[in-house]
């Protein structure tokens, strides 16, 4: 598996930004997708923001972003998105795509990340 995220960029407080992941893999409508995100702070790990299941029907949000951001997906286009909406300069971080295939229990495919940026 394949993850291309994209969509970061530098947003204003109170700001929008859509992030995407494309993935690679005829399986991909099997996959429990998540967008994870990493500061910048020392020994900083990444965190889950949002989760969906397989069929797009079941969701998961941390407390922080929750009411915020949107996590959808396409399995036609084997694409995975994360809407977020009034960004707060503690968004800041590096996103990442993971997928799980369902082999591990675990995400054990990850993207490249991408930046997301949120000035005060």
């Amino acid at each position: 598996v394949q993850l291309q995220a994209s969509g970061g960029g530098l947003v204003q407080t109170g700001g929008s930004l859509k992030l995407s992941c494309a993935a690679s893999g005829r399986s991909f409508r099997s996959y429990v997708m998540a967008w994870f995100r990493q500061g910048s702070g020392e020994n900083e790990k990444a965190t889950i923001a949002a989760a969906i299941n397989a069929a797009g029907n079941n969701t998961y949000y941390s407390d922080s972003v929750k009411g915020r951001f949107t996590i959808s997906r396409d399995n036609a286009r084997n694409m995975v998105y994360l809407h977020m909406n009034n960004l707060k300069p503690e968004d800041t971080a590096v996103y990442y795509c993971a997928a799980d295939d369902g082999s591990q229990g675990d995400f054990d495919y990850w993207g490249q990340g991408t930046l997301v940026t949120v000035s005060s």
